[in-house]
């Protein structure tokens, strides 16, 4: 299943561009999924269609889904909701706002993560496109599965053991309603499918981003970013796309200012980013929502070639050897060295942080107990090197 995410600083079109590529697939014969995850949702207002938390066939090979976590929690957590509801009630919090506080952090980015899965397993489409919140907000659903892992197997345990403890002992005495085993039924069977999901958005032969942006400092110094932790947290960014180019032949003096202005910032773009792949959409005369709108951007986009092709699939971090060292190898585009650090976790991780990222990074088993020597950085590559214990 191909699996393309769009992401981008918020304003700069991306809604539009993932509602072209999805149109222009299905249009191609692929059963195509569009799924937005932005809680400020423009894909049906793009698609000129009203979309729900449902499933909406649009068209022929086209569905869409406008995410919603009030909807999914009462659907699929409804044990979850229904217990952490009862809790607050237990403690004076009144019966709506216990509802509104049920909805866990982070659940919005199960939710959509878990669609993912699903629609792997059922085999129901061939692409699937995930039009994506602003950049904060993705680069927390992309590091999701890491994050929730490393809190669920820290915590779930010991809360299976406090449970099993406090149902023999104070959970016959205080008026607090324990946990359910439906309840840490649902939260094992999220920790154990978070693990699948990672290994569905790190197959970088399927599964890439795509970032867009505007030809302005603000969109592009944003990208930068964006790619930059992208890269930390092992995602294939595949291709850059260029959007609302103002055309050559605009009219009046203001315009013609900003084409000189618009000159200098793609001069910047094509230094900082290639060799990655490079598309334009110019701005269009006519609305862009709708189907004539948006079959004309993936013209501009993709012209005649298909919208799903995979543009680059190197992985952004692997592992060599050279003799008796280890190297782990992760791309460091647009940071200084200054701004990387880097830590031991313990036996079996790393600790990278660049720049406000931070992740943990699993080493593989021949590396657990290995000595790290320390690290290299060119200003592209960061080189870590371990020296395996004899």
């Amino acid at each position: 299943m191909r699996i393309i995410i769009y992401n981008g600083k918020g304003g700069v079109g991306k809604t539009s561009v993932a509602a072209a590529t999805a149109r222009r697939s299905a249009k191609m014969g692929y059963r195509t999924m569009i799924m937005s995850v932005d809680t400020a949702h423009s894909l049906g207002d793009s698609l000129d269609v009203k979309l729900s938390s449902e499933i909406v066939n649009v068209e022929k090979n086209l569905d869409a889904l406008e995410l919603n976590i009030i909807h999914e929690m009462r659907t699929k957590w409804s044990s979850i909701r229904d217990y952490i509801s009862a809790f607050m009630l237990s403690q004076g919090v009144e019966d709506i706002s216990a509802e509104e506080m049920a909805i866990l952090p982070g659940m919005e980015m199960v939710a959509a993560l878990f669609y993912v899965l699903q629609f792997k397993d059922s085999g129901s489409y061939d692409v699937v496109i995930i039009d994506t919140a602003p950049t904060g907000e993705t680069l927390r659903l992309l590091s999701f599965p890491d994050v929730s892992n490393w809190y669920i197997d820290k915590i779930f345990g010991l809360l299976k053991r406090m449970v099993s403890i406090a149902r023999m002992t104070v959970g016959r005495m205080i008026d607090i309603p324990l946990p359910s085993k439906e309840v840490m039924e649902s939260i094992e069977d999220i920790k154990n499918n978070m693990e699948r999901v990672k290994e569905i958005l790190e197959d970088h032969e399927n599964t890439t981003i795509r970032l867009v942006l505007n030809p302005e400092r603000m969109p592009i110094n944003e990208t930068m970013r964006s790619y930059t932790y992208l890269c930390l947290y092992n995602k294939t960014v595949e291709c850059l796309i260029v959007n609302k180019v103002l055309p050559d032949d605009v009219d009046g003096s203001f315009m013609r200012k900003k084409l000189e202005e618009q000159e200098g910032y793609m001069k910047m773009i094509h230094e900082a980013f290639e060799p990655l792949k490079i598309m334009y959409a110019y701005q269009l005369r006519t609305e862009l929502r709708g189907s004539e709108g948006l079959d004309a951007m993936a013209d501009m986009i993709f012209g005649d070639s298909d919208p799903t092709e995979v543009y680059a699939s190197t992985s952004p971090m692997h592992f060599t050897a050279e003799g008796d060292i280890d190297k782990l190898h992760v791309m460091m585009p647009f940071v200084e060295k200054k701004e990387i650090e880097l830590f031991r976790g313990n036996n079996s991780s790393i600790i990278i942080r660049a720049g406000s990222q931070k992740r943990a990074i699993a080493l593989p088993m021949t590396l657990v107990d290995a000595e790290m020597l320390g690290a290299e950085f060119d200003g592209a590559e960061l080189v870590v090197k371990f020296r395996r214990k004899k």
